[in-house]
């Protein structure tokens, strides 16, 4: 499984495991994969502490951040994350919060304490966060990469990162955006097909994967969206990808932040029952269907606002979920790709790197075996 882009990042194993959880990314790191810590969701002074500590857990290993500034970017100049909410909080009609707020009431989920923080009050999905967590991952050596969620990040950005060694990693979901950000001076393409989880876009990655690899060739591509075992990685790796970027799979581990409603509903679904859903983000959003989710497909629901404006009616609703999650187990935020569907455990990460390294091996000396036959019957 051994790639060129191992060889440049100094690991064992081309498996790039996205999570929102510091546990999941140190546990990666460790047992010889890379770790990508979703940044989205925490304050720039909640990221120092987290990257202090997966570097007091990881020693010497590399590890990434991934942050999130859309093309069309809401914050403008704007360079106050404070003005930047206050400011965009204006713009959400109170019929979103309100319909928010009942969804949840509806549904029995107690409402946080007076004064408790809330994820809501975090202005995501933006330059002006996303610039400040980037600061913050350059402060930490092991960091050797930095991802943008949303496509390649602003040139300057993109300059900055470089001149600090780092590389710069950006998703994609066609081959014209995997195209531009090879352009704009992106190193490693994500190319992630439509079955994957969170934003995500129209094309199946048995399509997208070998075009894009071909298309931004010789950046190397990594390949996302339905890779969920080693005989999926092989497949990646078959078409031209130099390893592979998931992160549903690391949702049902014992390291994860998922709470336990969340790890049961991702056990039980079917692939089916990961949808695309506006109720989050605003974007297409790949969820796990839900309470939540049907609501907003109700016919007096508000019409999804668009980023980061959703993420701020939503974001209460996050909070509440997680703190109070067995109140109702039919209410839940699960992002989550159509892989869900072969997930059956609770893994512990770093036991999951090795059994898609024993996978992989195992499909591999399949097609070998197949390959051995086939140069028999030729002779």
């Amino acid at each position: 499984m051994y790639t060129d882009l191992c060889d440049r990042l100094g690991i064992e194993f081309p498996i790039f495991a996205f999570s929102h959880c510091r546990d999941v990314v140190a546990a990666v790191s460790r047992a010889g994969g890379f770790g990508m810590l979703g940044a989205v969701g925490v304050t720039p002074e909640q990221l120092a502490i987290d990257l202090d500590w997966i570097d007091r857990e990881v020693g010497d290993r590399p590890y990434g951040v991934d942050v999130v500034i859309p093309q069309n970017d809401s914050a403008g100049d704007e360079v106050d994350p404070v003005a930047l909410h206050e400011r965009l909080l204006k713009q959400v009609p109170q019929e979103h919060f309100d319909y928010a707020n009942k969804v949840l009431k509806d549904h029995g989920i107690p409402e946080l304490a007076e004064g408790e923080f809330h994820n809501g009050m975090i202005t995501r999905s933006n330059s002006t966060t996303a610039r400040l967590h980037v600061a913050e991952a350059m402060r930490h050596p092991n960091v050797k990469v930095i991802a943008n969620a949303l496509g390649a990040p602003p040139q300057d950005l993109t300059d900055t990162i470089h001149d600090s060694g780092r590389l710069v990693a950006g998703l994609c979901g066609s081959v014209d955006h995997a195209r531009r950000h090879a352009a704009s001076g992106v190193d490693i393409i994500v190319a992630q097909g439509g079955e994957g989880g969170g934003h995500t876009g129209y094309i199946g990655s048995m399509v997208l994967w070998p075009q894009v690899v071909e298309a931004v060739a010789p950046l190397p591509v990594l390949a996302a969206g339905g890779v969920g075992n080693g005989a999926q990685i092989a497949a990646a790796l078959a078409m031209g990808a130099q390893g592979v970027w998931n992160g549903t799979l690391w949702l049902s581990t014992e390291e994860s932040e998922m709470t336990d409603v969340q790890r049961r509903a991702i056990i039980s679904a079917d692939s089916k029952d990961a949808i695309i859903s506006r109720s989050l983000t605003g974007k297409r959003n790949r969820l796990l269907r839900s309470g939540w989710t049907e609501a907003w497909e109700k016919p007096e629901a508000p019409e999804p606002l668009p980023l980061p404006l959703q993420d701020l009616v939503a974001g209460e609703a996050v909070t509440r979920l997680e703190t109070y999650p067995n109140a109702n187990a039919e209410m839940h935020i699960t992002p989550s790709g159509q892989v869900a569907g072969q997930i059956k455990k609770v893994s512990k990460a770093a036991d999951l790197v090795l059994e898609l390294a024993e996978q992989y091996l195992d499909a591999t000396e399949r097609l070998a075996a197949l390959n051995a036959r086939l140069e028999e019957t030729t002779k």
